[in-house]
């Protein structure tokens, strides 16, 4: 499967059972429709999990455009009022970037390599990952 969208935050890196790092973050997918002439925009919020390797992490900045391959699944669960509630999560097997993100607005931001601002200014748009 694949699902485009952009990035509603940095990625995070954990670890999970002491030995293994996940490399998470959201995205957010949106779709314009018309419904009886008025324009309408919908937005769904979807958590990814990339298991292969945390280096790639420093580049997923908010405000990244990506394109992910892999598989969903819905988790159901229950929020401190009671109400059951359910996320989706995109198990992510590849990752392209399709954008720079929104906090290296073309270089035009000053600062060194490495500093928020030029996180992915090394990885250049179109590049895949898998």
């Amino acid at each position: 499967m694949e699902i485009t969208g952009r990035l509603v935050a940095d990625a995070t890196v954990r670890a999970v059972n002491g030995d293994k790092n996940v490399t998470s973050f959201r995205i957010a997918i949106n779709r314009s429709y018309t419904s009886r002439g008025e324009k309408k925009e919908e937005t769904t919020y979807v958590d990814c999990g990339y298991w292969r390797t945390d280096a790639l992490a420093p580049y997923l900045t908010k405000g990244l455009l990506v394109q992910l391959y892999g598989h969903m699944t819905a988790r159901p669960w229950v929020n401190s009022d009671g109400e059951p509630m359910a996320s989706l999560n995109f198990h992510t097997n590849e990752i392209t970037l399709l954008s720079k993100s929104a906090k290296n607005d073309g270089g035009k931001q000053q600062g060194k390599p490495g500093q928020a601002g030029n996180k992915n200014k090394a990885i250049k748009p179109s590049q895949s990952f898998n």
